[in-house]
């Protein structure tokens, strides 16, 4: 009888609007959700069958059920914030997680460091990336992200570079004394190097004019800092001489002594190498980049050398690329790993496990794993999170919809169940 048929095409109705009205639920209750994607419901008829066979035509339909519940993957809006690990994605990526159920994704980028260092989310899920070599060169090895807690050794210093301008209205002076370096010097400046095990030492460099655009220089250091040297008294550690041509620019430029020994168990006869500049003939360079002889007053005019203490780590912060740099005490920054980012042919297809998370299924398509801002991947920010897609007023809307749906296919079912009993009362 064709009126019984109509009550399972009303119980049809009224699971699938019941289904529909979970589906918006789950978006309002997920409206404050970080990287969450709001999802909707997609109805399908369903055919009891056809009048006329395989003809086609005059079906009789049966109800209705729910075919799928597809995320609509809006890019949600990115609001700063101030924690140093907070990072959005804007674009189609996802951050790549591992943790004892595999490999797993998400856009949530609320992250924090765990007690061992390693960036996670909020239900301990590893974060991957590529991870630096000892120099912070990013390589191609994809592992998890961690900070190092040990300290960061010490480099010696091997190169100081200096860029002075030396007065050359400077008169020839005396030849220079060690025991009077102040005296028979017509400039003096101090530079910092590093011993082999990260020890500082200052060193005063004194220039003094021997003829025309003929300059000597000789480095010491306090006698209490070297091997064999007396506190209070300069020992010289380094020596050389500089040539200008005419107009000023170096010509020429040459060590004649190293005598690095410092005291306290450092390396011995460290290699230090002193340089002023691009010198015409001993660099083959123009003269410019460097050090200058001009009629003007002597001075330091920048300086730098390659050591470093040993530290660690003080402040650590994110780049917009998804490079993860480590601030240590020494004042030296190193980049540690670089963020990677995953694209799907179908990210709709991915499996919800939960947590912010998604999993990779047949329909999804495998992974294309790489570098943000490349292949379509998208951009990190940091210090940012993505909010919920879910619009409120319209799942309202929705919800209102699904709601009167839901009491017309009841309202079919008690229709239905008044015409039975009027078949019921034709026996009276």
């Amino acid at each position: 009888m064709g009126v019984l048929t109509s009550l399972f095409t009303g119980v049809s109705g009224l699971s699938a609007q019941g289904e529909a009205l979970s589906v918006i639920g789950d978006n309002i209750a997920n409206a404050n959700t970080t990287g969450f994607k709001a999802s909707r419901a997609e109805f399908q008829d369903i055919i009891a069958k056809n009048l006329k066979g395989i003809l086609g035509g005059n079906q009789i339909g049966r109800g209705v059920k729910i075919g799928a519940v597809n995320p609509i993957l809006l890019q949600g809006n990115v609001d700063s914030t101030e924690n140093a690990t907070d990072l959005a994605i804007s674009g189609d990526g996802f951050f790549v997680l591992r943790g004892s159920d595999g490999q797993s994704f998400t856009r949530d980028g609320s992250l924090h460091f765990d007690k061992d260092g390693f960036l996670v989310t909020n239900d301990m899920q590893r974060v991957q990336g590529y991870i630096s070599d000892d120099n912070g060169k990013a390589t191609s090895f994809m592992g998890d992200i961690r900070l190092p807690k040990a300290i960061t050794p010490a480099r010696a210093t091997k190169k100081v570079e200096m860029t002075l301008n030396l007065d050359s209205r400077a008169g020839i002076s005396l030849p220079f004394d060690p025991a009077k370096p102040n005296d028979t010097s017509h400039y003096s400046t101090g530079v910092e190097v590093f011993d082999s095990q990260g020890n500082k030492h200052l060193l005063t460099v004194f220039f003094y004019k021997t003829a025309d655009r003929q300059w000597e220089w000789h480095a010491m250091a306090d006698g209490k800092e070297v091997i064999g040297g007396q506190e209070g008294k300069m020992s010289e550690v380094s020596a050389g001489k500089l040539t200008f041509t005419v107009d000023g620019k170096l010509e020429t430029q040459v060590e004649t002594k190293k005598n690095y020994n410092f005291a306290g168990g450092a390396l011995p006869n460290q290699q230090i190498e002193f340089t002023f500049g691009d010198a015409i003939i001993t660099n083959k360079g123009k003269g410019l980049a460097g050090t200058v002889q001009y009629g003007k007053e002597s001075d330091m005019l920048a300086w730098k050398q390659d050591g470093t203490a040993a530290g660690t780590i003080t402040n650590m912060s994110f780049s917009d690329t998804g490079m993860l740099s480590a601030l240590y005490s020494n004042g030296e920054t190193k980049d540690l790993a670089q963020l990677v980012l995953s694209k799907f042919d179908a990210p709709e297809r991915l499996y919800k496990v939960g947590n912010n998370r998604f999993k990779e299924s047949r329909e999804s398509g495998t992974p294309a794993i790489g570098n943000p801002n490349m292949g379509g991947r998208g951009k990190i920010y940091a210090k940012s999170l993505e909010r919920s897609t879910v619009d409120l007023a319209m799942e309202f809307v929705n919800l209102i919809q699904n709601q009167r749906g839901f009491q017309a296919n009841a309202k079919t079912i008690t229709t239905t169940d008044e015409l039975l009993a009027e078949v019921i009362q034709l026996k009276r």
